[in-house]
């Protein structure tokens, strides 16, 4: 039986798998349409791809193909084919139809005319008056297309996915022809490592496993055509030796499953020992984001949750968002990501070196590849899979992979070279803004050698000194705090964080402290009441000094670190003034000022913030300097509320007030706004002041103007005149390249107020 047409029927998106498998084979396909690669052959083509075919969904033998715009054009059609070739006189012949565009719209009835023109033609051809149809299945489909009828008969019976090792179900399982394209697609070849973070049970590694040791994936199931008796046992036979007798590949890695359920990784376990592929794949449990490894240019294939039937939701979209922290610790791997995520490159933050559309059951999906470096020349093999790749000419790192067993994982080594597409790396100019960072941090550092030696512990050492890197560096004793303002730099966002850890990593090297002791934030512009915002939960708490005194930042968890190092000097200038004074802190945060005017004599002070966290950190703060006790008071209050509710009797000598620039917490309906509300607030202020009293007020709002004609207008209690001069050139740090980080003024109430400018 030569020159038979044979169609291989497959999902959307895998025809050209199928016919590079079929060219493989030895067959000339030609794809007809979607879901149908034609090639032809004779009878042991019909064996040898049902056999071998992986990604394909049925063998068809194309009987016919002929106009029919009417039903009297399609049953004499029909009838005119060689059905008695393949079905016998006792064979079962149903008949499933469709139709698309087609005059003959109606399915059932085509399906009808089919039926009683192909029983017409076998009773003529077998000499019978009866079929009994009690024999092997024949399934005769009739296809209109455009009015033009194809008539097939499906040698597989059963869809070519059921490869007979997969004999328990779990939990939204991937079609075995489904996962073998995905695997067909990539770039992964028996030479490279290959990783699933998302095996479930199992399909995708085992898949890859059979294709990288040459194993037939039909050799465990028979087929409807083997029971026709029109087919030969001879074809079946050597077309089993032939499979038998398949040369069998070595992968030169275990290929690797994860999952994070168990009741998942034993069907998995189960389904690798019925395949005979248990040696060579390895499953276990393990979280996705502690996805690692050491082996260089891999390959991940993960079908990973869509939502879609488990739940869409935010706990998807917050895994999404987290790839490319994972993905970028394999710098020189290639993935590749089946989802029905519309907007997953928006998610990751770059686009797909290729996507292909394809459908997983019924849900539409998108086929993402991140190709990552070629390997490089004698080393890995190149790509075997037929698939086009678009990875040539890219620079391959030559330093070492990046590995870690938890998200934020740091390189040891300065990380690589950055690979066309993949996550992760360097571009050329990421590295030059680099060198140019450190060369400029080298030299702050060479400027503030003395500070140490001067009692000078925590101090700011950058401050967007190199416009392309735009971070703020504070030196906490032997610990960094950066902190990395938004701005467009053009770099996906695993090359960003590549980028962020090799910042960090040169700062440790110039300043000279452990890489472990560097935290790194980023500092978006204040919105609402997010001045204060808690931001982790890691608790990297530490003791620092300053002044002589001792205090509690906590480097990770918050915006802020507990301890504003703009306003030393003005910390100073606090306690040299508090010798006997009644001292108020307003919006007092976590006591700094309460501490040093309290360590100046202060007689008493008298702390407000509307946090317990801070109040309960100010607390601390005294008692970590032995100055906790009666004469120390701090309450819980919203600071506008309280100045609202003071009566006639309080009097304070020295007054701090450090305000956000706005602040809206839940706790309160009212919204503080700097600008807005300042009159109000000094004006409160100064009526609780006995007369020479002076307030410090502060505040870093970039374009806050003073209105200096309410302020001059104010009285004290008794009528005292207020005078207040900005001086801020005496309170910001000489290490701070913004001279505006924070706006001072000092207002005097009665006293000197009308007597004379005291040297400012």
């Amino acid at each position: 039986m030569a020159n038979i047409d044979l169609i291989a029927a497959t999902a959307f998106g895998l025809e050209s798998v199928v016919a590079r498998e079929l060219s493989a084979l030895g067959y000339e396909p030609t794809i007809i349409g979607t879901g149908r690669v034609l090639f032809r052959g004779d009878e042991r083509a019909i064996c040898r791809a049902n056999v071998w075919l992986r990604a394909a969904d049925r063998v068809l033998i194309r009987v016919g193909t002929f106009p029919a715009k009417d039903f009297g054009e399609l049953f004499e059609g029909v009838r005119g084919l060689a059905w008695e070739r393949w079905i016998g006189a006792e064979a079962s012949f149903p008949v499933n139809g469709r139709s698309v565009k087609s005059v003959l719209s109606s399915v059932p009835a085509c399906q009808r005319i089919v039926k009683k023109a192909v029983v017409e033609r076998l009773r003529s051809a077998h000499g019978v008056a009866e079929l009994p149809e009690t024999g092997a299945r024949c399934s005769i489909e009739v296809s209109m297309l455009e009015d033009v009828a194809t008539l097939t008969l499906d040698t597989s019976g059963e869809g070519l996915h059921k490869r007979g090792y997969r004999q328990l179900i779990g939990e939204a399982q991937l079609k075995e022809t489904l996962a073998a394209g995905l695997v067909l697609l990539s770039v992964w070849n028996r030479e490279r490592p290959l990783v699933d973070p998302f095996c479930g049970s199992g399909t995708i590694p085992i898949e890859a496993a059979l294709i990288g040791l040459n194993i037939a994936p039909g050799r465990l199931r028979t087929f409807d055509a083997v029971e026709w008796g029109t087919v030969s046992d001879e074809a079946w036979d050597e077309t089993d030796a032939e499979a038998e007798a398949a040369p069998r590949g070595e992968l030169a890695y275990p290929i690797l499953g994860f999952d994070i359920s168990e009741d998942a990784l034993s069907l998995a376990r189960f389904h690798a020992k019925k395949a005979g592929v248990q040696e060579q794949v390895r499953f276990a449990a393990r979280d996705f984001r502690d996805l690692s490894s050491s082996l260089r240019y891999g390959c991940t294939i993960m079908n990973p949750p869509y939502g879609d039937r488990i739940g869409r939701g935010r706990e998807i979209e917050v895994l999404y968002r987290g790839f490319p922290e994972v993905l970028r610790r394999l710098p020189t791997w290639s993935h590749h990501v089946l989802t029905s995520w519309d907007d997953f490159e928006g998610l990751v933050g770059q686009r797909a070196t290729r996507r292909r559309k394809l459908f997983n059951a019924q849900i539409e999906c998108t086929y993402y590849q991140f190709l990552g470096p070629r390997p490089p020349a004698g080393g890995e093999a190149p790509d075997a899979s037929g698939a086009e790749t678009s990875d040539a000419g890219v620079v391959a790192s030559e330093e070492p992979a990046l590995s870690g067993s938890h998200a934020g994982a740091v390189p040891s080594e300065p990380a690589a070279m950055a690979p066309a597409v993949g996550f992760g790396g360097l571009r050329p100019r990421d590295v030059k803004e680099l060198d140019e960072f450190s060369a400029c941090l080298a030299n702050n550092v060479r400027h503030l050698r003395k500070y140490p030696s001067r009692g000078i512990t925590c101090y700011r050492v950058y401050e967007r000194d190199a416009p392309d890197v735009p971070l703020i560096i504070d030196r906490y004793e032997d610990a960094l705090h950066i902190q990395e303002y938004e701005r467009e730099h053009g770099r996906t966002m695993a090359q960003h964080a590549d980028w962020l850890d090799e910042a960090a990593r040169r700062a440790a090297e110039v300043v000279g402290v452990s890489r472990a002791r560097v935290f790194v934030k980023r500092k978006y512009r204040q919105r609402g009441d997010t001045q204060h915002e808690r931001v982790a939960d890691d608790r990297a708490w530490m003791q620092v000094s300053e002044g002589g005194l001792r205090f509690e930042v906590n480097l990770s968890d918050y915006v802020d670190t507990g301890l504003f190092l703009d306003h030393r000097l003005t910390r100073q200038m606090v306690r040299e003034r508090a010798s006997g004074a009644r001292f108020l802190n307003l919006f007092c945060y976590t006591g700094s000022f309460t501490v040093y005017a309290a360590s100046g004599g202060a007689a008493s002070t008298t702390s407000v913030d509307l946090s317990n966290t801070y109040l309960s950190w100010a607390r601390r703060n005294l008692e970590l300097n032995g100055l906790w006790g009666p004469r120390h008071e701090l309450v819980k209050s919203d600071v506008m509320a309280w100045l609202r509710d003071q009566r006639a009797g309080a009097r304070f000598d020295v007054v701090v007030v450090d305000p956000p620039t706005f602040s809206n917490s839940t706790m309160t309906e009212d919204v503080f706004d700097v600008q807005r509300d300042h009159v109000e607030l000094l004006s409160r202020v100064v009526s609780m002041c006995a007369d020479g009293a002076e307030v410090y007020f502060s505040n870093n709002y970039r374009r806050f103007k003073l209105d200096e004609e309410a302020v001059a207008g104010m009285r004290g209690p008794g009528g005292e005149a207020v005078v207040a001069r900005e001086i801020s050139a005496r309170t910001v740090p000489p290490e701070y390249r913004n001279r505006r980080i924070h706006r001072c003024w000092r207002l005097r109430v009665g006293g000197t107020a009308g007597g004379g400018s005291s040297g400012e």
